[in-house]
This record gives structure tokens, sequence and C-alpha cells, in this order.
């Protein structure tokens, strides 16, 4: 009678232990096109065994859990793959913009009035008591200025876009922080009787990575299977259940600053450190290349006050003043034609002479020569080429940050294809288990039946 129990007990255990096998196969069948999804597999291994008259004997099969087929090491590689590849994309995004506002097809770029305001002077030169060519070159002048200073202007207002975009994406980071520091809490109490809470973990697994696409962070993970995530070279921003909430604040140029949270209430500034992820790439942007295009521009236009001015103010008017300049500001930001030569172009000092008033165009002739001199880029570069050469510097720009982005982008493609490998799900191969778990279980529910035959024979016999 043992022994039948002992069948009927084995074939049991195997009946229950196919059929929770076949749940996990079948729900990794309805997860196959589920983001982040990883493979589970259930753990089988023989019943303990009993002393029998036989001998040591074992009855059925256990189910020891449900197994996670993950790579952590790879994880940390899409962690940081995902950090490169946002910060590029944001680059390339950023820069793309820039590239639009300094383009200068049309006819209405840097190039464009250079060109133009140096032909001017050119006609002036030729007929210097031309009333239109004193005009035009006005004219061109007023348009140079524009050109310089509406640049200025666009480069500046494009750094306050950014700065909107790093306040947009600082909200992302403190809801992503807080979906890790709950995801913790709910690991935590699911793994502490010792299963594995395999779909927070895969959660979790997509929140960091969508985490790590917005900022540069390192991960840890502790023994009750909580992470801890940190920023900026090693400050906390998610441990356990707590979070820590960045914010912007504008700094000394008025431009937003990444605050984080000390513990004694305070605040540190950690821009600086912030690399990885769309938020790194928004900051390269906005406080290392835009500086260096504007840098090129007030290059430009100190020139102009400068260079242009000098001889300007040597020459004479058509109605023999003197020492006018003909640009007014101090850089590209508030470059102007002089509002005295705007409202009378007599006042263009193309003779270099009062005697040769008004007909001489020596002066004409010196600042003309100012289009061939090299005055900028250390004395390498002239007007048009300093502009040209601002304009293939954002384009290089450009084109590195779209390169770049291109391979971290297949860079964290090759990572996940990988990550697919290992922990994707195969139709085949659960199709397979299915049926091998399927025949497994006919046949559990056969043993049961003969067992089930074998104690009604005996019964009959004992009656």
């Amino acid at each position: 009678m043992t022994h039948l129990f002992g069948v009927l007990s084995t074939g049991t255990s195997a009946l229950l232990t196919q059929q929770r096998a076949i749940n996990v196969t079948g729900n990794n069948i309805a997860n196959v096109n589920t983001p982040g999804y990883s493979r589970q597999r259930i753990g089988l291994e023989t019943a303990l065994p009993v002393a029998t008259a036989a001998g040591m004997m074992s009855f059925g099969v256990v189910a020891r859990g449900i197994e996670r087929v993950y790579d952590r090491f790879l994880g940390v590689q899409i962690q940081d793959a995902g950090s490169k590849s946002g910060r590029w994309e944001a680059q390339q995004a950023a820069l793309e913009r820039v590239e639009a506002l300094l383009d200068e097809n049309g006819g209405w770029g840097l190039q464009a009035a250079l060109s133009d305001f140096f032909g001017s002077w050119h006609d002036l030169a030729l007929k210097p008591t031309g009333e239109v060519e004193r005009t035009v070159a006005a004219a061109a002048a007023g348009r140079l200025a524009e050109a310089v200073r509406g640049r200025a202007e666009a480069l500046e207002g494009l750094r306050r876009e950014l700065d909107a975009d790093l306040a947009s994406a600082l909200e992302q980071v403190n809801r992503l922080a807080l979906q890790v520091a709950e995801l913790n809490g709910k690991i935590a109490r699911a793994e502490l009787g010792g299963e594995a809470a395999n779909d927070y973990r895969d959660r979790r697994d997509q929140v960091l990575k969508e985490l790590s696409g917005w900022i540069d962070i390192r991960s840890c993970e502790a023994a009750d299977g909580q992470v801890s995530v940190s920023v900026a070279g090693g400050r906390p921003l998610v441990e356990s259940g707590n979070t820590w909430a960045l914010r912007v604040e504008p700094g000394g140029d008025g431009h937003g600053r990444i605050l984080w949270p000390d513990l004694d209430g305070g605040t540190t500034d950690i821009t600086d450190a912030v690399r990885g992820g769309r938020i790194g790439g928004t900051l390269a942007v906005r406080d290392e290349r835009l500086v260096a295009y504007r840098e090129r521009l007030d290059e430009l236009a100190r020139g102009l006050l400068d260079a242009v001015n000098d001889v300007h103010a040597a020459g004479y008017g058509s109605d023999g003043t003197t020492g006018t300049a003909l640009f007014t500001g101090t850089g590209a930001a508030d470059l102007r034609l002089n509002p005295a030569v705007e409202s009378d172009p007599r006042l263009l000092a193309a003779s270099a002479t009062a005697a040769g008033v008004p007909g001489n165009a020596e002066n004409a002739m010196r600042l003309l020569a100012l289009r061939e001199t090299p005055l900028l880029r250390g004395g390498t570069a002239t007007f048009e080429e300093a502009a040209q050469g601002l304009v293939s510097l954002v384009g290089f720009d450009v084109q590195q940050a779209r390169a770049q982005a291109q391979h971290e982008g297949d860079m964290l493609g090759f990572l996940e294809n990988r990550r697919e490998a290992v922990s994707g799900v195969s139709l085949d191969e659960e199709m397979v288990n299915l049926l091998k778990y399927q025949a497994a279980y006919q046949a559990a529910a056969k043993l049961v039946g003969l067992a089930d035959d074998m104690l009604d024979s005996l019964m009959s016999m004992v009656r």
C-alpha cells in the first residue's frame, strides 16, 4: 500500500510541476514582443529521497524556483552605451539647430553681408562723389552689423532654449528616479521570502536604461536586491527607497545650473560633472560649442570695430568731417552702424585728406584693402575667411556629432542584440519546451490513473 501511495505521490508532483513549467513557458511566449522582458525558466530537481525497503528512493520532482535568464554585466554595458548614445543624439540635434541659424544659403549669410559691404566700398572708391554709392555703402554696413548682431542674438536665444530643454530633461530624471526607488521596495518585499521578483527586475532594468539615456549614471545592486544609483561622480540619486531630486537654477551668466541637494539642506552645483546622456550632450553644446561660436563672432565684430573704424576715422567725409567711427558697440551683441552715418551718408570717409574732398577716394581704397588683409585668427584669416571658418566649424561639429551618434547607436543596438540572444524569447525553443512539458504532463496523468487503477484492484481484493 505504501508503494502504491508513493506512485500516486510521484505522479501528483509530476503533474503539478509540469503544469507550472507549462505556465512559465506560456508566459515566455506571451511576452515574446515585450521590450526588456527576460526569458524565464523553471528549475527542476528530484524530490528528497526517503528510506524504503529497497533503499533510498525519491518520489517525484519539485520546482526549485523560476530563474531569470539575465547577464548583469551586459546590462551595465547597455546603460553605459545608452548614456553615450543619448549624449551624441542631443549634441547632433542641438548643433543642427545652430547650422540652421548660420545658414549661408539664400544670400543672407555673414559671407554675403561682408561681400556686399566691401563691394559697396569698391563702388564708392570708383565714384566717391556719388550720392547713390554712399547710400548703398551705408546700407551695406548696416546690413553687415545686423547680420553679425542677429547671429549673436540667435546663438544666445538657442542657449536659452537649451536651458528650457535642460529643465525638462531633469523632470524626466527625477520621475525615473522615483520609479527606481518604488521598484526597489517592491523587489525587496517580494524577495524577502527567497523568491526572485523577475518581472519587477525587468521593469527596473528598463527604467535604468531609460534613465541612462538622460544622464550618465552608475548603478550598484545590494544583497537585498535594491540598487543604488549615483550621478556626477558618485553623488547619490537613488538609495533603496530614497531619491535626491535634481533641479535647475540660473547661474552667474543667467543660464541654468544643475543643483544636487546636500544632506545638510544645501545644494551643490554638479553641472560640470555631468558628461553623459541627453543632459550631458545639451550642456556640451550650450557651454562649449555655442560659447566657441560666439567667441568667433565677437572676434569678427571687434575686428570690424578696430580695423574698419581706425581706417574710417582717419579719412574725411564729403562734407569735410573726420574722426567718424563707422560702427559702434563693443562686440557682436551690440554691433551697429553709427547712427550719424546712417542718417547722413556724406559722413562716409572716402577721402584721405581734407583737400581731397569730395573727389578723393584714397581712404576708400585703404578700407577696401582690409578685405584682403589677414587680421583675424592670429593674423591668418581675412574677414570673409573668418566668417567662412565659423560656418565650416559648425558644419564640422555637426558631421562629427552625426558620426558619433551613428556609432554609439550602432554599439547600443549591438549590445541590445546580444542581450536579446541571451535573455530574449525564442519561439522555436519555447514550442519545443511546451511539447516536452505537455508530454511529461500527459505521462504523469497516466501514472496517476495507473496508481488509481491499482488502488481500486487492491481495494476490491480486500473486500
